[in-house]
């Protein structure tokens, strides 16, 4: 298969699957299994384009927070924000100094992957007839930062599949618990998309990367995470997650029946 199509696939990839709650680290590698394995930095990249889009859909909410903070509700939703994304930062710095190593193998995603799926289920379920509100608690922010360091030391959990079911468990609603995890994913992994680039380009031994290729999956991404994120936010309005969850279940067997 010709490269630059192979790349476009993983863009469209990574954009469809980056702020659904299925698990991109799952699907990449799947894809990559046939379609060849790419750097850390190609993967990081095109992660921004897919952040880059969420912002582009919140915009009237991001100018909403950034110059309307001195209404009480708007203050106290941004400073929730800024204390979930410090919790996070904080976290993973203690994950980098205990010298935290990402696992090597699919499996451990493949069960991330699964047991993530089957929460999705259980969660769902616990919460029919009960009352959900728009209002993101105290406890609730401080759950989906912890939601986040969740899923960076298991890839596969999904950060927005676990945000999203902390979220969930304190009872937001689920709008609200999409909204607020989209909201703090784009600092989170615009952050660690910067630390992995610097990483690496200061990395004199690290191989060198096709930036063409980049930007083509990079504009993908941005493109297909556009239109995704946007379906989703009208798919939760009167839905629920447990489609995610069945997905999640089949797609975590099949990781652990193709990897060794």
């Amino acid at each position: 298969m010709v490269e630059w199509i192979q790349v476009l696939l993983l863009g469209v990839i990574e954009g469809v699957t980056e702020f659904l709650p299925v698990s991109s680290t799952g699907h990449l590698l799947i894809a990559q299994r046939w379609l060849g394995a790419r750097s850390d930095l190609f993967n990081t990249v095109i992660q921004s384009g897919a952040v880059l889009a969420v912002a582009l859909i919140f915009t009237t909410r991001i100018r909403q927070l950034a110059f309307q903070w001195r209404d009480p509700a708007t203050r106290q939703y941004l400073l929730k924000l800024v204390v979930a994304f410090a919790i996070t930062g904080a976290g993973g710095l203690l994950l980098k100094k205990a010298g935290f190593q990402l696992p090597d193998t699919a499996r451990p995603v493949a069960w991330a992957t699964l047991i993530g799926g089957i929460l999705f289920l259980v969660v769902e379920r616990w919460l029919r007839g009960r009352t959900t509100h728009d209002h993101v608690s105290w406890p609730a922010a401080i759950a989906v930062a912890f939601g986040q360091l969740l899923a960076a030391v298991f890839p596969g959990a999904s950060r927005s599949g676990s945000t999203i079911l902390m979220a969930l468990c304190l009872g937001v609603s689920r709008p609200a618990a999409t909204e607020f995890s989209f909201l703090l994913g784009i600092p989170t992994l615009l952050a660690a998309g910067m630390l992995q680039v610097y990483s690496t380009l200061k990395d004199p031994g690290a191989a060198p990367e096709d930036w063409g290729l980049v930007l083509v999956a990079w504009v993908v991404a941005a493109a297909t995470a556009f239109v995704t994120v946007k379906w989703l936010l009208r798919f939760v309005q009167t839905h629920t997650f447990e489609g995610f969850g069945w997905y999640r279940i089949a797609l975590g067997t099949a990781l652990l029946l193709l990897t060794p």
